[in-house]
């Protein structure tokens, strides 16, 4: 006992710093090292704190790549190149079976000649992240001569390829003769390790005859890297189009669901958060499969990453591949129903040709349905809605047949596979089940269910929530909060799920758990108090709920902090998956649970039709207004603007520059909206 205490002690310590950092603004602010330009991008302008390394995911409809980046100590650019081919499949065909190769060719000081000569040394002035990674350099050469280099690194939109754009220009006072060689190399895999034989990996440097580069004036040239079988050899790549073609996705995706509010940070990293949610989509034999990636996940589909993270999202953001990618996901986990019962697979594997459920029953079921029913009511397509109500009506019943003679939902583990325990019933699978009870209730309306077919998903979501409380209620390390199974006495960040879901009885005390020293650390939550593991999906889970139950101070506090900290830290863009697992991989889902904490959790929406929702904004303090603008879900495009009034808050609703509906918010009660 004597030895817990002194570990909690120093752990406290640490985690105290953590937080006067917190709520200090000009210690967290000065530690950034990217700043927010005017055109949305964010840009880190080297000074002298190098050497500095970071990674990046970036992915197109048939590849993915992470970019290992950084300035070394003499200013010069490092990268290397880990490509993803996901359509290539290797042998043995699983989970994790897709091409992959690392590269790192330096292009600039092994090709390049300048005035016959090898490059002189580069110096990073700065690098740029749009949706693209932006690198501009200088060259000094003797007798005030000097060079300009921009490079631009981007997956292709939909090849299997990965472009690199090279701008060099004569920014000095003399003309330099520059040689760049074309180059073109092949690798032909071993055909007994493809699912398809053999792959051709090409990478190839497009050359610039030599010639005298005149002062003012710039040469461009070109690298690509691609792979195919030997059936399916790509065709020459246009860069100009290709890079044309990546920036139209990009803008497509920040002009639709646009956040506005005073916080420029929050406003930002919502939409590098709609990027990196959005381009992790895989054109696969099984039609569009939204992957996690992280060189692990790909061509494949998950019961909590995609039906439960990140389908939800998709009708608000309204890009269609990812509306496609939904539909499809629960379509594929719909082929596994039966008469009998059994569990539907956890994750639908090697682009649909395959399952897997190595962690048994996860709660799958109930993270299915919960999806199901979301997604259903916010895209707000009848057809699709029938299509799919078989899939949340088997996932209903099924976790029905689960429910221990406590009333709560049993299963083999959760959505951590067994990494931490959770009991033979957790809180989290309880949760998820009795929201999409709710869900089904408003979609059977919808749809014309058999009012007494809906009323049992009434009774049965009520009888949950008593056992929900019953069961996992009680007091665990002082605070009278949850536990996340029977026999836990140990702290866990998912006790944050009921108030993702309109639970608030335990909130109080629930949100004092959350942000005590025992869980919240500067990276957000622990996983389970006393470890040294965090996983932001949780953090994400608990900002939404915090948000949502009407703590906005205390949430959008921790918003800001956690946001400046992604964003615009020392690992950016995105949110990330987990650690030491994965090393802060920049997993696809966890951005679109990041997106859903200012759709649900700070402007409280929640589908109830196909035309209709509930709203509960959390406009913090020191915030006049917050809008949400050209919303897509229920088949509008809509706005939802929230402006302070003196004493009252105004929510509108807008579309196409006429209100449908205004309503004062009184603070409390939610408000409804029906769209035309």
């Amino acid at each position: 006992m004597n030895i817990q205490k002194k570990r909690l002690r120093f752990g406290d310590l640490k985690r105290m710093i953590a937080l006067i950092i917190l709520f200090v603004p000009s210690l967290s602010y000065s530690q950034n090292r990217w700043q927010i330009q005017e055109d949305g991008s964010i840009q880190w302008t080297i000074d002298q704190d190098i050497p500095r390394f970071d990674q990046i995911e970036m992915s197109g409809e048939k590849i993915s790549t992470v970019l290992r980046y950084g300035v070394d100590k003499e200013g010069g650019f490092m990268l290397e190149r880990s490509l993803v081919w996901p359509m290539l499949r290797t042998i043995p065909n699983n989970t994790h079976a897709s091409l992959m190769r690392r590269y790192g060719w330096d292009i600039i000081n092994d090709m390049i000649t300048v005035n016959a000569n090898r490059m002189p040394q580069e110096k990073v002035i700065s690098i740029t992240l749009n949706g693209t990674m932006v690198v501009v350099s200088e060259f000094n050469l003797p007798q005030n001569g000097k060079l300009r280099l921009t490079r631009h690194l981007f997956p292709s939109p939909t090849r299997a390829a990965y472009c690199e754009k090279y701008v060099l220009c004569n920014v000095g006072k003399n003309s330099v003769m520059i040689e760049v060689p074309e180059s073109h190399s092949t690798i032909v895999t071993d055909a007994g390790k493809g699912v398809d034989g053999e792959y051709l990996i090409e990478a190839t440097l497009t050359g610039v005859q030599g010639h005298s580069l005149e002062a003012g004036d710039s040469v461009k040239f070109y690298a690509d890297f691609k792979a195919f079988n030997k059936d399916q050899k790509i065709k020459t790549i246009d860069f100009e189009n290709e890079l044309h073609a990546r920036m139209a996705i990009i803008s497509e995706l920040w002009s639709k669901l646009v956040l506005e509010s005073p916080d420029p940070v929050i406003n930002t990293m919502f939409a590098f958060a709609k990027i990196r949610g959005a381009e992790s989509i895989f054109n696969t034999k099984g039609g569009y499969m939204h992957g996690p990636g992280g060189e692990s996940y790909y061509a494949a589909i998950w019961a909590n990453d995609q039906a439960e993270y990140i389908n939800p999202f998709f009708p608000f953001l309204g890009y269609d591949t990812g509306n496609q990618s939904a539909y499809n996901s629960f379509k594929h986990f719909a082929r596994f129903m039966n008469n009998e019962y059994k569990p539907i697979p956890s994750s639908i594997i090697s682009e649909g040709t395959d399952y897997w459920n190595g962690a048994g029953d996860r709660g799958d079921g109930a993270m299915i349905a919960y999806g199901v029913g979301r997604y259903a009511l916010a895209n707000g397509n009848r057809q699709e809605a029938l299509d799919l109500w078989p899939l949340l009506e088997w996932c209903l019943e099924y976790c029905r047949r689960n429910l221990n003679n406590e009333g709560v939902v049993i299963s083999d583990s959760d959505e951590l596979e067994g990494r931490f325990p959770a009991g033979n019933a957790n809180l989290a699978t309880s949760c998820l089940y009795y929201d999409a009870l709710l869900s089904a209730v408003h979609l059977g309306e919808e749809l014309d269910k058999p009012a007494s077919q809906l009323r049992s998903y009434r009774k049965q979501a009520k009888e949950l929530r008593i056992a929900i409380e019953k069961y996992f209620g009680g007091v665990v390390e002082g605070f009278n909060t949850y536990k996340y199974y029977k026999e836990n006495e140990v702290l866990r960040s998912w006790i944050c799920i009921p108030l993702t879901v309109g639970i608030y009885d335990r909130k109080e005390e629930t949100i004092k758990a959350l942000f005590s020293p025992q869980l919240w650390t500067e990276n957000g939550l622990l996983t389970e108090a006393g470890s040294e593991t965090f996983w932001d999906r949780s953090t994400l889970y608990a900002l939404r709920g915090v948000l949502a139950c009407g703590a906005t101070e205390k949430g959008i506090n921790y918003l800001k902090y956690y946001s400046t900290k992604r964003l615009l830290g020392d690992h950016v863009p995105y949110a990330i998956e987990a650690w030491p697992e994965g090393n802060q991989r920049h997993l696809s889902a966890e951005s679109g649970l990041y997106c859903r904490v200012i759709t649900e959790g700070l402007f409280g929406i929640k589908p109830t039709g196909f035309k209709s929702f509930i709203c509960k904004p959390s406009l913090p303090s020191d915030w006049d207004y917050m809008s949400l603008k050209h919303i897509q879900a229920f088949g509008n495009d809509f706005d939802i603007n929230v402006k302070r009034q003196k004493e009252n808050i105004k929510v509108s609703v807008v579309s196409l520059g006429n209100v449908i509906d205004e309503k004062l918010w009184n603070g409390i009660d939610v408000l409804k909206f029906n769209l035309p």
